[in-house]
């Protein structure tokens, strides 16, 4: 004979539960697969922003910040690692969605793509032996025959022409700065124009570096019509991605508001990068 027992209150509760849990985890396994995904460009050889370990693990301070933006964002995000002077025609042609290389807002750009918050006040200098007399004008370099290293497609290039011609300088054009620092050691070049944290992180700051200086002042490169409290380099997105940089913006606020900003840039750079950080910077 079998005996049917009646169903316990416990039971039904237990049995709620599992479907509850089954609903819960169904919910959160859909969640995570329909997640926003997003392809990140950086550029991978700019240390301390960016760099590429042994492993092949990309690091540095902006790939670190573009993670936590990703998830403040709710974004399952893939950086990838391009040539700089490539990657912003890739975003234009739509292989990304955004790139997380600081960029200077020159008027081009800006006609392009849409800038979100700086991230960083990065301006550029000349660096150069500390046994050189150079003018570091027009008129100081004009037929002296320097040789001069710029990064294709940087933004120091039409700086560099629009400021001191396109003839002045014997231009020797690399894709990244170590090519650049690997030739300043060895003699082949006269001077640098690159990113001032960077070179004086890189190669000032340290005993290879002893014999070399920064010189020439601070240059802007982006537009000068930007107010000097108002300027600073930035993530770039394609111009239709209005909505997604108000939410990076957002987050990027937050970010620098609650310190996380500065606890990341502690890392790998050792001064503050924007002014905004200060509260957070003691």
């Amino acid at each position: 004979m079998i005996t049917c027992l009646p169903h316990h209150p416990l039971r039904r509760v237990r049995r709620a539960g599992a479907f509850a849990l089954g609903v819960l985890i169904a919910s959160a396994g859909l969640s995570a697969a329909s997640a926003e995904k997003l392809k990140l460009g950086n550029e991978g050889v700019y240390p301390p922003f960016s760099m590429v370990e042994a492993s092949g693990t990309l690091t540095g301070m902006e790939p670190e910040l573009a993670r936590e933006m990703c998830k403040r964002i709710g974004a399952n995000c893939e950086i990838v690692v391009m040539d700089f002077k490539a990657l912003i025609p890739s975003m234009l042609q739509g292989k990304f969605d955004g790139i997380v290389t600081q960029i200077s807002p020159t008027p081009e750009r800006v006609e392009k793509a849409l800038f979100a918050t700086p991230i960083v006040y990065n301006p550029a200098t000349f660096i150069v032996k500390k046994d050189s007399n150079y003018t570091l004008t027009k008129e100081g370099v004009t037929g002296k025959g320097l040789r001069i290293a710029l990064q294709r497609g940087a933004s120091m290039v039409p700086y560099i022409h629009k400021h001191f011609g396109k003839d002045t300088f014997v231009e020797v054009y690399y894709d990244n700065p170590d090519q650049m620092k690997l030739d300043l050691l060895a003699g082949r070049l006269d001077l640098v124009f690159d990113s001032k944290i960077n070179w004086t992180l890189e190669l000032i700051a340290k005993p290879e570096g002893k014999d070399y200086m920064l010189a020439g002042g601070d240059h802007w490169l982006g537009d000068p019509a930007i107010p000097e409290a108002e300027r600073g380099y930035s993530w770039i997105f394609p111009k239709k991605s209005e909505a997604l940089v108000a939410r990076v913006n957002t987050a990027l606020a937050e970010m620098i508001k609650d310190c996380t900003y500065t606890t990341i840039r502690k890392k790998y750079v050792p001064v503050a990068t924007l002014a905004a950080e200060a509260p957070c910077d003691k």
